[in-house]
């Protein structure tokens, strides 16, 4: 694809405004295409889409290729007749704020095991009750015969994973763990109303994913979705294909990602994820890995690869390591994966991939020969720039084939940065902006928008000039993340024609 100079918003789906508890595709998703649309951008750019499990991360999932029932929205299903307005007579008084997950997630589950159990009747000609869910069922089978591949171990992983009281799939009796014939034979058949509910949650996810997307790019707004390098351990994509995983015959892991100390952490980070096994993957010409990009594309325009470097080389931790002092760096599948993935989506060998490159962190030569050997954009965050001229964080510095962030999703606000930053940093950074710090937030998006980044894009925060009450996500942090949500009265005209006002001069 051809990468256009553009500018857009990054704002997760969750943190939407909206009556449930969470933001999600309904109504107020498509208010929001429309104000981004209103202000002449072209780019909304979300987080990964999965179901996500303990810690609420959209970057640890139950699957790389299923989407969040969270997320589904409820009006569609009301107009759907899966739902009526006597099923919200006990919805909590949820904060508009923020998600507070340990209040929603058993409240909207509950309410999606009632769709389904409505939908199900009418599946099995219980129901005596004509309706609209009738014209769904040739529409539900169809999807789940042409995501057969992923959906069908996804939903018996969940149903397993429910029975088995929510713990993760190493702790389930051993002919499960392993696969055994006999033993699956009796789990799809012991399970197979959970498998239905679990698939019929994924079809209801896309089916309104998909509308939105079609929606949003009918207004010439392309979608940039994300996807996260390694995957959970405690997922159906290792539970099924555990020999492209570096397990043992038990299933458990023998080493498992992060990386190495640095300057922020004298321990290093232990993420523990699985790693890969890079030559079993080239033997089947990188099947998963093209299955996985294929999925994602068929609902995104753009991906953000996270964690790019992984590829060229990534750090390996022996498992139960209590640390990440103690690794070693491994090589990466590098540029043979990369022209694999080229020729497997119908691109040149060194044409233009629909992938932004996260290059972010200690960037070794190998990682910007695979990046520009493919001519991947890579990322460049200005909250990075405010230690010296020479810093390549700062717009003067830029190439144009990148993408220019004011902060990102694992950043503190411009604001929150700027309260907090050391005192030579942010002299430096009214300097460099030309700043009193009265507006800080903007001043930091005009340096970005108006730099020669093929892409320009800003957290919603920022543009809402918010402070640290709003970051998305603390990294080395456990528990609290994942919870922001704007306000409905923000969506403004006037913050629209101030955004479009950036677009226009800078011509994005």
């Amino acid at each position: 694809m051809k990468f256009d100079r553009s500018g857009g918003i990054l704002l997760h789906p969750s943190s939407l405004p909206g009556p449930y508890g969470i933001g999600d595709l309904g109504p107020q998703a498509y208010r929001f295409v429309d104000w981004l649309a209103s202000t002449g951008c072209r780019l909304w750019q979300v987080l990964p889409l999965g179901p996500t499990g303990y810690g609420d991360s959209p970057y640890q999932c139950f699957s790389a290729f299923a989407g969040n029932p969270y997320l589904i929205g409820f009006d569609a299903l009301i107009e759907d007749g899966l739902l009526t307005q006597d099923d919200f007579a006990d919805m909590p008084d949820f904060n508009a704020s923020r998600v507070d997950y340990g209040q929603l997630i058993p409240w909207k589950l509950d309410l999606l095991q009632k769709a389904f159990s409505r939908f199900s009747s009418v599946m099995s000609g219980t129901s005596q009750q004509a309706s609209a869910v009738e014209g769904l069922v040739n529409e539900f089978e169809q999807f789940r015969a042409r995501n057969a591949s992923w959906l069908d171990d996804y939903a018996l992983f969940m149903s397993l994973k429910e029975a088995n009281g929510g713990g993760a799939w190493s702790g389930w009796d051993a002919s499960l763990r392993k696969r055994k014939r006999s033993a699956m034979k009796k789990a799809l058949a012991d399970h197979t109303e959970d498998i239905l509910r679990h698939s019929f949650y994924q079809f209801l996810f896309f089916r309104q994913w998909n509308e939105l997307r079609a929606y949003a790019n009918e207004r010439e707004i392309l979608i940039i979705g994300d996807i996260p390098i390694f995957i959970a351990y405690d997922s159906a994509d290792a539970w099924a294909n555990p020999d492209l995983f570096f397990l043992d015959e038990n299933g458990l892991p023998t080493v498992v990602a992060g990386v190495p100390p640095d300057y922020f952490s004298a321990t290093g980070q232990l993420w523990g994820n699985p790693l890969y096994r890079w030559p079993v993957h080239k033997k089947t010409n990188y099947a998963w890995w093209l299955d996985r990009f294929r999925s994602v594309l068929q609902f995104v325009d753009v991906v953000r690869l996270d964690h790019f470097r992984g590829f060229a080389g990534y750090y390996e931790i022996p498992y139960g390591a209590a640390t990440a002092e103690k690794g070693q760096w491994i090589t990466g599948p590098g540029r043979d994966f990369f022209t694999t993935v080229s020729r497997g989506l119908s691109g040149p060998e060194n044409g233009t991939l629909p992938i932004i490159a996260e290059d972010l962190g200690v960037i070794t030569p190998d990682v910007v020969e695979l990046r520009d050997g493919f001519s991947l954009p890579g990322m460049k965050i200005l909250q990075f720039g405010f230690t010296g001229p020479d810093n390549a964080f700062l717009p003067h510095n830029y190439v144009t084939n990148c993408v220019a962030y004011t902060g990102t999703h694992d950043n503190d606000t411009a604001l929150g940065w700027f309260d907090s930053a050391p005192e030579d940093e942010r002299i430096f950074a009214l300097r460099y902006l030309n700043s009193e710090g009265s507006d800080f937030a903007w001043d930091l998006m005009r340096s970005v928008w108006s730099s020669v980044a093929v892409y320009a894009i800003t957290p919603m925060q920022d543009v809402l000039s918010l402070g640290t009450e709003a970051r998305m996500n603390y990294p080395s942090r456990l528990g609290g993340n994942w919870e922001w949500r704007m306000l409905e009265e923000e969506i403004s005209t006037d913050l629209a024609e101030r955004l479009r006002g950036f677009k226009e001069l800078y011509l994005r």
